[in-house]
């Protein structure tokens, strides 16, 4: 693989976020003042989406290690790729045995891992099968959606804090069901600030979410029903989204300290096949407007090694550590 030296071309998508990143080829190692131009395009748009982009796990894996290290797949993902365990494959055919027809992982509003302490800094996705027309994913900017709130309104949440639970609506599912039986009796549970302080740009942004928040603590349930519809109605708000369409080989990288996303809406009708690969990026634990940070709950810490409950599923591959190390850090 070459170096390639170039300035690259940002294309803004919306006004709020998103942005296509043009004039890099994945495939190659990319020098250190391209990886920077990427970092400060995903610092200002929150999501960044690469195009025609002809690589595979490795590729997604050496691209991803410049700017942190990798996490394993996914907490409760017991069945890791053999060589890729970084690799969290986001794939309609497993979805189909785990879960029944299901298109994404989470099918609501959700940033991801919020259930875990420390959850990731960054998301790469990237597209291997998908449909010709639908399957879109849409991204919402959290700091945006916090701004447009009120002053009042982001005096009162400033210094709340909620519940973020991984499975809020597993428990309604089929019981018998034994991939959704291991989430149930390893529940990840941590209390994050509703308002987070980016720990780069220092921007505020919201901090809760339908697919991982279940109430606001120190409330009545009723206050914290009315202030959480409040707010996944403000990150919801057409305005402070980007709504993007995948095809093979495309590539979205999201900032996932300052985003929210909603996989697809409109395929669950539908015979189709979709075929991802995500890889996540170690997080730091979340600070608060007031400088408190999140508290674990239950659960681990959502690092490079698998917790003992899955080192034997991940000591059947090669070790997360193993992957190349991160050259440009957060």
């Amino acid at each position: 693989m070459g170096q390639q030296v170039s300035k690259i071309e940002v294309r803004p998508l919306a006004s709020h976020v998103g942005a296509e990143i043009r004039g890099v080829d994945l495939a190659a190692r990319q020098d250190d003042a391209t990886i920077a131009q990427v970092r400060a395009a995903l610092l200002e748009w929150k999501v960044v989406f690469f195009r025609n982009q002809k690589i595979g796990h490795a590729e997604q894996i050496a691209f991803a290690s410049r700017f942190g290290d990798l996490t394993y797949a996914h907490p409760h993902e017991d069945q890791p790729l053999a060589e890729f365990p970084e690799i969290l494959p986001i794939d309609s055919r497993r979805f189909d045995q785990r879960y029944g027809k299901r298109y994404s992982y989470e099918n609501r509003w959700h940033t991801d891992v919020t259930a875990a302490v420390n959850p990731p800094a960054a998301s790469i996705l990237r597209a291997q099968s998908v449909p010709e027309y639908g399957g879109d994913t849409t991204w919402s900017n959290l700091v945006a959606a916090y701004e447009g709130l009120s002053p009042a309104i982001r005096e009162l949440i400033d210094g709340l804090r909620a519940e973020h639970r991984f499975g809020l609506r597993f428990a309604a599912q089929d019981s018998e069901n034994a991939y959704l039986k291991k989430v149930r009796e390893n529940p990840l549970v941590a209390i994050h600030p509703v308002v987070r302080v980016h720990p780069e740009t220092q921007q505020r942004g919201l901090f809760v979410s339908p697919g991982f928040t279940s109430h606001i603590v120190g409330v009545s349930r009723l206050e914290s029903t009315r202030l959480l519809d409040l707010l996944f109605e403000q990150i919801a708000k057409p305005a402070y989204t980007v709504r993007f369409h995948w095809e093979p080989g495309s590539v979205a990288f999201w900032d996932n300290r300052a985003t929210a996303h909603l996989g697809p809406q409109d395929l669950q009708h539908r015979d189709v096949e979709r075929v991802l690969y995500r890889v996540t990026l170690v997080g730091d634990v979340p600070v608060g407007v007031d400088g408190v940070k999140s508290e674990l709950i239950s659960g681990e810490v959502f690092g490079a090694r698998p917790p003992e409950r899955l080192r034997a599923a991940y000591g059947k591959t090669r070790a997360v550590s193993d992957a190349p190390r991160a050259e440009v850090r957060p």
